[in-house]
């Protein structure tokens, strides 16, 4: 790419602030300890404090900045790291004291080891009953994070998100780590970069999140990702603070997109319409979201018997949650049931996506969204189901279940007891009066029986009526007589109970499945 004339030139590289992601198990603390580095570190200084979300920010210590990646969970910065780019630069591991090492620590400890990024450990929640810092240590070493106390390299600082205790100095182990790293980046390129956030704002259009990563990024240059070609209009901090230029590490929100670009995805920077045309028509866009659970109507897929589906309209905030539903759907593996997204949106949930549930038998499943009272009316009104979530755990587990529900259940034959038959009373079509003596077990009125004549299987049934002393009861015990309504099930044989048969009572327990 010819070098763009608008940037500043500079032959030695420029320190840029470190790039942190914070990870670890859900309620361990991750979003308290973004939220009190937002208002103690940022909202102090700045009237009104943040005003937005973009899904980053910066904050300052000693003269310092560090921009911190807000990423709701591990599978938002997942789907960044799915397109296969670098973005963090260090992770801030959040164990909490009391619970110490969990399933989606060590998660997160894996995505750390694939990144091969510095990690510093925060040992959260120091303030609670049950707190034991050693044990947590003790588990991390378990999963090789030694920390340094324990003779690793691994920095660890305890802390209480909540009491804001610590958060300083877990900052200043932030920047020490980033000091021994040295990161730098040329400001003399064309400004390059990730987008991490976009979605379509009423007010200004679509709007895109963007980390720069090399060059400086201004108003007015024309702007490239995959095959979407943009000009920015404007560009704001995460302060919503106008700003003419943009930085390595930066984050910043740009306005100026004929369409929302995806996460994950590199920008380029132009000074021409003409060159940001020549990259665009290089690049081949990637696959869309849900390629492999969408399907435009109920009919889409083959319908072969064996398989049950859940038709799903997706609604989302912002883009990077409807890829981290995505990333998270897919571990979902069921064989007999299948999630299908019959489409997938940003914004809202509006009357279209009601219509569009009943024509494709689906229901409605929103993130961080709402739906007015006009939509939620028309959904009652046509038996449309709308369910919206806060968190993302929340929403796929219900997504979890609602695949369970269409599992047929395991049927358990629970045994009862036998009846010796001692007398057959009246015989119609599809009953029989008899009389018999319980032999083992108990028999319980509305208990299914099977016929047995020489240990063959005749037919079945179910027991409607039941008499003890010629008085209706809902339990006869083992060692006395009864007499009983017994009806065929349908579709049995056209065998009758005679003198002698016996009946194995028994009921059935419909055990559910989970997927």
């Amino acid at each position: 790419m010819p070098e763009n004339e608008n940037h500043t030139k500079s032959s030695v590289p420029k320190t840029r602030p470190p790039v942190v992601v914070v990870l670890g198990h859900v309620d361990h603390g991750k979003t308290s300890l973004l939220d009190t580095i937002r208002k103690t570190k940022i909202a102090e200084k700045e009237s009104g404090g943040i005003t937005q979300h973009i899904g980053a920010y910066q904050t300052e210590i000693k003269g310092k900045t560090i921009t911190f990646l807000d990423t709701p969970g591990h599978e938002a910065f997942a789907a960044i790291r799915s397109r296969g780019v670098k973005v963090a630069d260090i992770a801030i591991l959040v164990v909490a004291a009391d619970e110490s090492v969990k399933p989606q620590t060590k998660e997160a400890i894996r995505i750390i080891n694939e990144e091969k990024i510095p990690v510093v450990v925060a040992v959260n929640k120091i303030d609670k009953d049950g707190a034991n810092v050693q044990k947590v240590k003790q588990d991390l070493a378990s999963e090789n994070i030694l920390v340094e106390e324990w003779g690793g390299k691994v920095p660890l600082v305890e802390i209480s998100a909540k009491q804001n205790k610590n958060i300083d100095e877990l900052l200043e182990m932030v920047l020490l780590v980033a000091e021994l790293e040295n990161f730098e980046e040329d400001i003399s390129v064309p400004a390059t970069g990730i987008i991490i956030e976009s979605h379509l704002d009423k007010r200004k259009g679509h709007v895109a999140t963007a980390l720069v990563q090399k060059g400086i990024l201004k108003t007015g240059d024309w702007i490239v990702v995959g095959t979407i070609v943009g000009k920015i209009k404007m560009m704001e901090d995460f302060l919503a603070k106008q700003v003419d230029e943009a930085t390595p590490s930066q984050p910043i929100q740009i306005l100026g997109w004929p369409t929302s670009p995806g996460i994950g995805k590199e920008f380029k920077a132009s000074t021409s319409r003409e060159e940001a045309d020549i990259i665009a028509g290089s690049n081949t866009d990637s696959a869309p979201l849900f390629q492999l659970f969408k399907g435009a109507s109920k009919d889409a897929l083959p319908e072969d018997g064996t398989k049950k589906y859940l038709n799903i309209i997706f609604k989302s905030d912002v883009s990077s949650s409807l890829e981290a539903i995505e990333s998270t759907l897919g571990v979902i593996n069921a064989k007999e049931v299948v999630c299908r997204v019959v489409n997938y949106d940003i914004g809202n949930i509006s009357e279209g996506d009601v219509k569009m549930a009943i024509g494709s038998s689906a229901q409605i499943v929103g993130f961080r969204v709402i739906a007015d009272s006009s939509v939620t009316k028309l959904a009652e009104k046509e038996n449309v189901k709308i369910s919206t979530f806060d968190i993302i755990y929340d929403l796929v587990e219900y997504i979890r279940k609602e695949l369970s529900n269409l599992l047929e259940p395991e049927i358990k034959r629970v045994t009862l007891g036998r009846i010796k038959i001692l007398a057959v009373f009246k015989t119609e079509n599809r009953f029989q009066i008899v009389g018999g003596k319980v032999t083992s077990g108990k028999v319980r009125r509305g208990a299914l029986a099977d016929v047995m004549r020489n240990n063959a299987k005749l037919l079945s049934g179910r027991i409607t009526q039941l008499q003890y002393n010629k008085e209706d009861v809902g339990e006869v015990k083992e060692g006395s007589e009864c007499g009983l309504k017994f009806e065929k099930l349908p579709g049995q044989s056209d065998w009758d109970i005679k003198e002698g048969d016996t009946l194995e009572i028994y009921d059935e327990e419909k055990i559910l499945r989970n997927v």
